[in-house]
């Protein structure tokens, strides 16, 4: 397959002044050529599997083409591995997040596979006298279902009324087919774009998650505080387990958890600490050193009262 990349830039250009499909106008063709490039080359995947993506119609097969395509060109191996693996126990798939991982990568796909079905139009439109080379009835049906894209359904509605007798009428018909699929094209590329993002990020939100399991519980914490007179103070700290349902404590904006290492900053009343500790007695204690932006100094003994309680 080969971009038709005259009559996209074409299209990339009416469509600065032209609103389509409700979407509102002002797309810059520099910076449509700035998104086209992105965190990641989508080109040569498309170019290399452009058969295999206009062929997909299930989550399936989906999922079958990222594990062993998809994924290692864009740069996922370790995603395309862990699909790949067989009998994961429950409580590891949870912590991984398999559901989710899966259905990003069929998001992923199914955005490509929109992405190349324009592409495909657009370059028969660029070639005069060829016929249109509309996508799949049953190729659109899932990519709707998996990523609904307004432009997707205006482009199958242009390419399905016919064009009337009149042989200038036939030309014209072909323009807003032409810019229903330059929309699509710029719309799926940046879905692949956010769901690429989202599988990119995915071993960092396994890390979080597994950091804020390993601390969750209720802390006794006594702090020693150097500048104020080796003054201690005594509290009780609730962590809670991940979850956007479970609001962690007040002024904690960031847990980091690497091994036994942890590391937490607090903000409060434009002030900050942070604490270095490190686990002790099997999980059960922490131990470290805290700095806070007033000059305060000193050191952090925990012990866990309580386990985890969701």
């Amino acid at each position: 397959m080969r971009f038709s990349t005259r009559l996209t830039v074409a299209v990339i250009a009416l469509l600065n002044v032209i609103p389509v499909s409700g979407h509102s106008a002002g797309l810059s063709s520099a910076g449509a050529a700035e998104s086209q490039t992105g965190p990641v080359d989508f080109a040569p995947v498309l170019q290399k599997h452009g058969e295999q993506l206009g062929a997909v119609a299930g989550d399936a097969q989906a999922v079958g083409l990222f594990v062993a395509h998809i994924g290692p060109a864009l740069g996922l191996h370790d995603v395309a591995s862990t699909l790949a693996a067989k009998n994961i126990p429950a409580k590891v798939s949870k912590e991984l997040g398999i559901q989710e991982l899966t259905v990003s990568a069929q998001r992923l796909v199914a955005a490509l596979s929109a992405w190349q079905a324009a592409d495909r139009v657009l370059h028969s439109l660029s070639e005069p006298g060829s016929p249109v080379a509309a996508p799949p009835a049953t190729s659109v049906t899932w990519i709707q279902t998996s990523v609904p894209l307004p432009a997707l359904a205006h482009m199958t509605k242009e390419l399905t009324q016919p064009a009337e007798s009149k042989p200038d009428a036939a030309v014209i018909d072909r323009v807003p087919l032409a810019l229903s699929a330059g929309r699509l094209a710029l719309d799926a590329q940046q879905r692949a774009i956010a769901e690429w993002w989202q599988l990119k990020s995915w071993r960092d939100r396994v890390r979080t998650v597994r950091g804020r399991n390993k601390v969750c519980g209720t802390w006794q914490w006594i702090i020693h505080n150097h500048q104020q007179h080796h003054q201690e103070q005594k509290l009780s700290l609730l962590f809670p387990p991940p979850g956007p349902e479970y609001p962690l404590p007040p002024g904690l904006v960031e847990t980091v958890v690497l091994g036994e290492n942890v590391y937490l900053r607090w903000e409060s009343n434009g002030q900050v600490q942070e604490d270095s500790l490190q686990f002790t007695k099997e999980g059960r204690g922490l131990e470290g050193t805290f700095v806070n932006s007033q000059g305060g100094w000193g050191s952090i003994s925990g012990k866990r009262t309580s386990d985890c309680k969701p």
